[in-house]
C-alpha cells in the first residue's frame, strides 16, 4: 500500500518551504516515526516523520526545491517490519540453546559496564547530552555529590570553545556553508558561491524593512556591574544547586528591562498604520546566535518569571537554536527585545529594530576601566548600554529615561525587589 508523504500545513505567514535535506533514499527502509526530510521555512526547519513503517518509494522534490503546504514530497511503501530487537527474543521460545547474537548482548553489556563509570543524570541534562552528543564523563559536576547541572554542560561547552582556538577558521567557513578553503598556495585565490539560507534572506529582509519603515535612533548609557557581580558571586552556587542552573547576567537585565518598560509603557509599544498599540504584557525577544544564523525567541509574561525560570528558558533556547529545534511558537510574537554583541566582544554598537517592535536594548562586553566613585578613583566593571527606538513614537526624552531606569535597576539590584 503506497502512503504520500506531504507537506505538512504551514504557519498563516509563511507561504512555502525548503527541501532541506532528505535523511532517507529512494528504496531505503524506514521506520515510523523516522525523520524523512527536513523543511526550510523563514524561521525555523521542519521534520517530517514516516507515518508508518515501509520502503521510501520515490522522491518527488529533490532538495533545494520549493514547495507548498500538501504537496506530495514522496511515496512511502507500507510493510510489516520487525525490529532488530524481536528476532533474538523468538530464539528461545523454540527450545534451543543457540547463543544470542553479539548484537543482542552489546548493549547490556555497555550499559552496564559503564554504570558505575557515568555520573547520574536527571532526564533534562540527559537530553541536553544526547542533543549535544557530548561524553558525560568529561563533564564536572557541580551539583550536589557531583551530580551534573545544566549551568555545567554550558560551562563545559564555553570551555571546550576557548581551547579550540585553531579551529575557528575552518569551523567558521563550514559554518557558512563552505568546503573548508585552506591556506592560499601560489596565486590561488578560491571563491565559493553559496546560495542564502531562508532564514538569512528573511533575516535581511526585515532588517532592510526596519531601516526604510522605522525612524531609528540610538542613545547610549553605561552601566556598573559590580552590584550585580558581588550579588552573583555571594549567591552563584546555591542559586545553581537550587535550581540547576547558572546564575548568568541576563535574568538581571530582562528583569531590570521589565521595570522600565512598565514605567514608560510606549517603548513596549508598536506601530500599525496611524495607530499605536500598548501591550499590557512584557514578551522580550533574545537574540541568539545559531548556526543557521541570528534568531530571537521569546521569552513571554517575563514580568511573571523568577531568575531561575529566565536563566532556564534561555540555556534551553541556545540549546534549541544549535540543535535547529525552535518552533514557529518560540519565535513568534514579541514586544521588545535584548541582544548581547558583548559574548563575542562587541564594545559598542546600534542594534536594529525587529520590526514590528519598537525598541531593542544592546549589551556589550563588560571591561575594567577606572571610574569616580564617591571622589575616589575605582576599578569598576563597566558596560556599555545601546537602545535604538523608534522615533516616531518614542521621543528621546522617554527613551533616555528608560535606559537610566535599567542603568539603577542594575547598579542597584535591590531596586528589583522592591520596584522602586
Amino acid at each position: 500500500m503506497s502512503i504520500e508523504i506531504q507537506v505538512p500545513a504551514l504557519p498563516e505567514s509563511v507561504a512555502d518551504a525548503t527541501v532541506l535535506t532528505w535523511h532517507k533514499q529512494a528504496g531505503e527502509p524506514v521506520q515510523q516515526d523516522e525523520n524523512l526530510v527536513d523543511l526550510e521555512t523563514d524561521k525555523v526547519v521542519l521534520e517530517v516523520p514516516a507515518p508508518k513503517s515501509g520502503v521510501l518509494s520515490k522522491i518527488h522534490f529533490q532538495e533545494g526545491t520549493t514547495v507548498e503546504a500538501g504537496q506530495v514530497l514522496a511515496l512511502l511503501e507500507e510493510r510489516a517490519t520487525i525490529s532488530p530487537a524481536a528476532a533474538p527474543a523468538a530464539a528461545p521460545a523454540e527450545g534451543k540453546d543457540k547463543p544470542q547474537p553479539a548484537k543482542a548482548t552489546a548493549a547490556p553489556a555497555t550499559e552496564s559496564s559503564a554504570g558505575d563509570a557515568e555520573p547520574v543524570l536527571t532526564p533534562a541534562v540527559r537530553r541536553l547530552v544526547k542533543e549535544l552528543d557530548l561524553d558525560p564523563r568529561q563533564i564536572e559536576g557541580s551539583g550536589k555529590d557531583g551530580r551534573i547541572l545544566k549551568a555545567d554542560v554550558m560551562n563545559y561547552l564555553d570551555a571546550r570553545e576557548k581551547e579550540q582556538p585553531s579551529e575557528d577558521v575552518e569551523a567558521g567557513q563550514v559554518a557558512a556553508g563552505l568546503e573548508p578553503l585552506g591556506g592560499m598556495t601560489g596565486d590561488a585565490r578560491p571563491e565559493q558561491r553559496v546560495a542564502m539560507t531562508r532564514l538569512r534572506a528573511r533575516v535581511a529582509e526585515r532588517l532592510i524593512q526596519a531601516q526604510q519603515s522605522a525612524a531609528i535612533l540610538t542613545t547610549f548609557n553605561e552601566v556598573d556591574l559590580q552590584a550585580v557581580n558581588d550579588l552573583r558571586k555571594r549567591h552563584r552556587e546555591s542559586f545553581e544547586k537550587s535550581h540547576e542552573t547558572r546564575l548568568g547576567y541576563m535574568s538581571f537585565f530582562v528583569k531590570a528591562s521589565v521595570e522600565a518598560l512598565k514605567r514608560f509603557p510606549v517603548v513596549n509599544a508598536s506601530v500599525d498604520g496611524q495607530d499605536i498599540i500598548y501591550h499590557g504584557y512584557y514578551d522580550i525577544g533574545i537574540a541568539i546566535g545559531s548556526p543557521r544564523g541570528l534568531v530571537v525567541p521569546i521569552l513571554r509574561e517575563c514580568d511573571r518569571l523568577s531568575f531561575a525560570e529566565i536563566e532556564k528558558a534561555i540555556g534551553d533556547f541556545a540549546t534549541k537554536a544549535q540543535a535547529g529545534k525552535l518552533s514557529y511558537e518560540d519565535l513568534s510574537g514579541g514586544t521588545f527585545s535584548i541582544t548581547n554583541g558583548g559574548v563575542f566582544g562587541s564594545m559598542l554598537s546600534t542594534p536594529i529594530l525587529n520590526p514590528p517592535q519598537s525598541a531593542i536594548l544592546g549589551m556589550h562586553a563588560i571591561q575594567q576601566r577606572p571610574m569616580v566613585v564617591d571622589g575616589q578613583v575605582v576599578v569598576r566593571p563597566m558596560m556599555y548600554l545601546a537602545l535604538s527606538y523608534d522615533h516616531r513614537i518614542i521621543d528621546g526624552r522617554e527613551a533616555i529615561q528608560f535606559l537610566v531606569t535599567i542603568k539603577q535597576m542594575l547598579e542597584d539590584p535591590a531596586r528589583l525587589l522592591l520596584q522602586i
